[in-house]
């Protein structure tokens, strides 16, 4: 860790539908954290906004980012990239800004193992049940049925790597697990 007074990163990751986005927003909105926006392949949800939510690029434009090592952390998620810029991230550290991520599991590894020199904090989110999980997924702007299933089946996988997270919280309440998250920050 540097001398100066950098920010800190805090990650949060769980299986698809259990409330990070939700968590990451609200940490963001009531304390000293700046939501990393991550560019991604995928199309926007209706209640997306490019720049806001997600940098929405085309797969061509993210692979040139990858060529050229823009990115601090990328994955590919159900077939649609993921990735956080290195340079808006370190920019904001650098400027004593806290950075809040929400990514999977393959993302945080990839941070986890660049040993930066800012102070990490990584959550596992879990729901509090996989009926839950299904239940909010099925509510969540998905009205395709095969996608549900599909991220229903990776939630084994990802759920697999829980115990390489520093904490482990689960979300049966959303204020109750923001506060567990804030109390560990």
């Amino acid at each position: 860790m540097s001398l100066r007074k950098d920010g800190i990163i805090a990650v949060l990751s769980s299986p698809s539908g259990a409330g990070k986005t939700t968590l990451v927003k609200k940490i963001a909105q009531k304390n000293n954290f700046k939501i990393s926006i991550s560019y991604t392949t995928r199309k926007p949800r209706t209640n997306e906004a490019n720049g806001k939510d997600y940098f929405f690029i085309s797969e061509d434009e993210f692979e040139n980012l990858i060529n050229n090592h823009e990115f601090l952390e990328y994955a590919k998620v159900f077939e649609n990239y993921y990735g956080s810029s290195k340079n808006q991230v370190f920019e904001k550290l650098n400027k004593g800004e806290n950075v809040i991520f929400d990514i999977d599991w393959q993302g945080t590894e990839q941070i986890k193992n660049q040993n930066l020199k800012y102070k990490i904090i990584t959550f596992f989110i879990l729901p509090p049940s996989k009926s839950e999980l299904f239940k909010r997924l099925k509510n969540r702007d998905m009205k395709d049925k095969n996608i549900v299933e599909e991220r229903m089946k990776q939630f084994q996988e990802d759920i697999e790597h829980w115990e390489n997270y520093d904490f482990v919280v689960i979300n049966d309440e959303i204020e109750k697990c923001y506060n567990e998250i804030i109390k560990f920050i």
